[in-house]
């Protein structure tokens, strides 16, 4: 004899995959969304059923709980990245990733602000949100990308709608001010494709010139080994010097280092392996025909997830 499923389980399971794409990209670390989102399921079923059948939607039950404890793990991460070794770059994910998926909010957003699941999922989107504050991240996640009204922002964030509207106009400026040219992502991803081809082959012919030509004069290049692998400390300022300092990588490079062009987070990418394990994670920006950020991850601990691609 066979039980017939809960539907209301299937509901909060339906969940999951939504709350993990929310926390992702509030947190910046798979790793992080993770547990935030075991700890909303796990006060869930702290609940006793009669409180749980006076939830109205369980869904948006969720969303409040993860969005609220991930406001409260972004206040503490600030405060632990004082003291982490070197730049703090997020954690990247192999390929498109299962974590873009579709908006579950229920508000209509001008398409002027909105932000494609696609796009706010990229690296170099990811760390403009660094430099938000929790409360301006946690709004414009929500309203911005997921599309949730005001007033649900509101409820988890703990202001106003009028305040988390001044939250959101603060946050589009930061984005804007951050990417001026990051208009037509369709094009740019394209066209990024053929410039991270040509980097990698300039850069294992040890082509100086051909690297300065694809690198913008003002580009930067940023790299995050959490004191646990060996990379360059300080941010690097300029094409110029980025392409003296691949070249010197380039002579530095094991025999057993292999590079591949890889999808890090939905855009084109390079990894390097060693010994068959992934050891470095690549990811660019692109504007117009040059590179002009490279983001350089090499702690281990946020490679965890290439090892399973």
């Amino acid at each position: 004899m066979t039980t017939p499923s809960d539907p209301s389980l299937d509901v909060l399971l339906s969940e999951r995959r939504h709350l993990l794409n929310l926390a992702y990209r509030l947190l910046g670390s798979l790793t992080e969304a993770e547990d935030a989102v075991q700890e909303t399921y796990a006060r869930w079923y702290a609940l006793s059923r009669s409180q749980q059948d006076a939830i109205r939607s369980p869904g948006a039950w969720l969303t409040t709980v993860a969005g609220r404890i991930c406001l409260n793990l972004l206040g503490s991460a600030r405060a632990r990245r004082e003291t982490y070794v070197g730049e703090w770059i997020p954690e990247p994910l192999p390929g498109h990733s299962e974590l873009i998926g579709g908006p579950t909010g229920g508000a209509a957003v001008d398409p002027a602000d909105r932000v494609t699941l696609e796009e706010s999922v990229s690296l170099a989107f990811l760390v403009v949100l660094e430099a938000m504050t929790p409360a301006e991240r946690v709004e414009f996640i929500l309203h911005d990308v997921f599309c949730h009204s005001f007033a649900e922002v509101a409820e988890i964030v703990g202001r106003t709608p009028a305040a988390c509207r001044q939250l959101a106009s603060s946050a589009r400026r930061r984005v804007r001010d951050a990417r001026p040219g990051a208009t037509d992502h369709s094009i740019r991803r394209g066209q990024q494709a053929g410039l991270v081809g040509e980097f990698k082959q300039a850069w294992e012919a040890k082509d100086i010139d051909a690297l300065l030509g694809l690198l913008d004069p003002a580009a930067t290049a940023v790299a995050d080994g959490g004191g646990l692998a060996v990379t360059f400390p300080d941010p690097i300022e300029g094409g110029e010097q980025i392409a003296r300092t691949w070249m010197e990588l380039a002579r530095r490079r094991p025999e057993s280092m292999t590079f591949s062009e890889r999808t890090v987070n939905g855009r084109p990418g390079l990894v390097a392996e060693q010994d068959g394990a992934v050891v470095t994670v690549f990811a660019f920006e692109v504007a117009g025909d040059r590179i002009t950020h490279i983001w350089v991850v090499r702690n281990p601990e946020k490679l965890r997830h290439w090892a399973e691609s």
